[in-house]
């Protein structure tokens, strides 16, 4: 229950509506139920029922009074003169010509009500979009290592539409369909007293009944949107790494993952259909025993004369009841369905409900530039157990570029992701210009930075909008001067909509080179003081390598930098080398310096002489 309630509060801001959606469901329900009621007079008229006590009661029309033996009366007084001056056939006509009416009225108010519904249903899933995702962005680094890509799109996807389909497709069950039985039986009890205590002790057995039924559903749907979840998850990693798939022909093992995971969730539903689809069928079965009952039970009085209902009367009550019949049904499929969406929903808050580990302090101070230095003061940095960066002690000056080189998996690239607050250090602290990094406004920190990763990340837009990415009012004389710089240009306006054309995904148009040379001129264009490049040439071939570097050199005039580098060839101009190794600086110094001691930068640069 508390989960739904949640879901219902995205609708809170929505509450202009309410008032308009009401008024039309119960306009609808009061003409639908008038449909019936006039069943009444239409049998009096067939059977021949209307006596001279109520010819003369009716001949007058009633004075106005806003009630509902006014409008009674009104009904009636056309219908006497309507028999008076037409006959039987003429009497047919104005009730059948009345029950049009009020169809019409019933259908075009059912109408209006689920126009106002469907807005406040889009904005609600709109507002649950926007949570989840605005969520998923503001997430700490880490939180992507320990959770599944495929998971997380799937639950902004298919967990969000399972929740527009049953939960929020909900809404109008909650208020409609309530309602239509409460004004429906209020009728019934109008009618016979006796007969509707009656009906009411029988409902609640079919209630329980399905009750029982739709309380299995919850387990079985979190069971299926998991395993969709899981499906989701290979499908993302077989189109991403179609390539690898194919050179070690791992279609069948691919397949074979799918295919077992397909066969889970095909499982699941058949299981989920089986006791989903059972609540239908039983509802309808136990409502038609209802009626039966209702007929031996009600019947009988009528025979015997004990009931005060007459033949018309009591067809008329049948009638009405049947139209129960409907909304219970209906409220016996929601609740089924709405075990299925909070499954989705409760899933989906496990997201929203992620704190961000790394994020700005209440009065986190606005870093308006950078002025003097990069401080590492004994920083050690874990994952977990796992110890990566072990007392790690040195000042970037501003203006001065520092490379870090050693093996893989030494810690180089976590390290230079503690500088834009990607993580944050287990032990010791990062300064910038005196002031700790967790003191400062992420925002304002992280425009002081930019970073080029050895993978381009680049995105299925244009040219243009790759370079230009995250900036505001970019025009086009400064992205082509980017370009320029970073050795762009050229290949650019050789593509056939130049800065319009398209990259694909990923850049997958490109080459490694040309995706490498975009990813430096969005750098260039966002002109920052501190420059982060990790292993940004280790994956190209020695011309786009070289066209690559040449970009990177201008890139860096007059910026300070941290610099990954897997070869040493790049980094000989480093102001300082720090060499490191199981998450420790064991050597540091000039190229000069270094080249001549006897430790691991030596050994790395003989292996790479060779």
């Amino acid at each position: 229950m508390k989960t739904y309630l949640r879901i219902l509060s995205y609708a809170r801001p929505y509450g202009k509506f309410v008032p308009a959606y009401i008024l039309y469901t119960l306009l609808s329900i009061i003409f639908g139920l008038v449909n019936f009621t006039l069943l009444k007079p239409l049998f009096d008229v067939i059977f021949d029922q209307v006596s001279a006590d109520k010819l003369d009661q009716f001949r007058e029309a009633p004075s106005f009074e806003l009630s509902l033996s006014y409008f009674s009366g009104l009904f009636n007084h056309y219908f006497i003169q309507a028999q008076e001056s037409y006959g039987k056939v003429g009497t047919l006509a104005f009730v059948c010509i009345v029950i049009v009416f009020s169809v019409f009225l019933a259908n075009l108010f059912t109408y209006l009500s689920g126009v106002v519904l469907a807005k406040v249903r889009a904005k609600v899933i709109k507002g649950m979009r926007t949570d989840i995702f605005q969520r998923v962005s503001g997430l700490h680094l880490g939180y992507f290592s320990d959770e599944r890509k495929g998971d997380l799109m799937s639950k902004m996807t298919n967990d969000v539409q399972e929740v527009e389909n049953t939960i929020v497709q909900s809404l109008r069950v909650v208020f409609r369909e309530p309602a239509t039985i409460i004004l429906y039986f209020a009728v019934l009890f109008f009618m016979s007293v006796k007969l509707t205590i009656f009906t009411i002790l029988l409902i609640p057995i079919s209630g329980a009944i399905i009750g029982g039924i739709t309380r299995r559903l919850k387990k079985r749907a979190v069971e299926s949107q998991q395993s969709l979840g899981r499906i989701v998850n290979i499908l993302d990693e077989t189109l991403g790494g179609m390539r690898v798939i194919k050179a070690f022909n791992a279609e069948r093992f691919m397949f074979g993952k799918f295919d077992e995971e397909t066969d889970q969730y095909a499982a699941v539903n058949i299981n989920m259909a089986r006791k989903n689809e059972l609540a239908s069928p039983i509802s309808q079965f136990l409502g038609v025993t209802v009626v039966a009952g209702i007929l031996v039970y009600g019947g009988s009085l009528v025979l015997s004369g004990e009931s005060s209902l007459d033949a018309a009367e009591f067809i008329t009550y049948i009638i009405i009841f049947t139209q129960v019949l409907n909304p219970a049904k209906e409220i016996s499929r929601a609740v089924s369905s709405i075990q299925r969406g909070i499954a989705s929903a409760e899933r989906i808050f496990e997201v929203v409900d992620t704190q961000p580990k790394i994020q700005s302090k209440a009065k986190a101070e606005k870093l308006q530039g950078f002025q003097d230095r990069i401080s590492f003061q004994h920083v050690s940095f874990s994952y977990g157990d796992k110890r990566v960066l072990s007392d790690i002690d040195f000042d970037l000056e501003k203006g001065k570029t520092i490379a870090l080189v050693g093996p893989s998996g030494g810690g180089k690239s976590t390290l230079a992701d503690l500088v834009p607050r990607f993580y944050d250090p287990s032990e010791g602290k990062i300064l910038i210009d005196g002031v700790n990094l967790q003191d400062l406004d992420l925002q304002s920190l992280r425009k002081q930075m930019g970073i080029v990763t050895q993978e381009s990340i680049l995105f299925n837009d244009t040219v243009f909008n790759n370079i230009a990415f995250g900036l505001e009012g970019v025009t086009e004389e400064a992205v082509i001067e980017a370009a320029k710089i970073a050795n762009a240009h050229d290949f650019i306006l050789k593509m056939e909509n130049g800065y319009q054309s398209s990259i694909g995904e990923r850049g997958g148009k490109l080459s490694g080179g040309q995706r490498q040379r975009l990813s430096i001129a969005r750098a260039v264009l966002k002109n920052p003081p501190i420059l982060i490049l990790d292993e940004a040439t280790s994956a190209l071939d020695s011309e786009s390598e070289k066209l690559v570097q040449e970009a990177l050199t201008q890139l860096m005039k007059n910026r300070t930098t941290l610099v990954i580098a897997h070869r040493l060839s790049t980094i000989q101009h480093a102001d300082e080398i720090l060499v490191i190794e199981q998450g420790k600086i064991i050597q540091r110094g000039s190229h000069q310096d270094l080249i001549q001691e006897q430790g691991l930068y030596q050994k790395l640069s003989s292996i790479q002489s060779v």
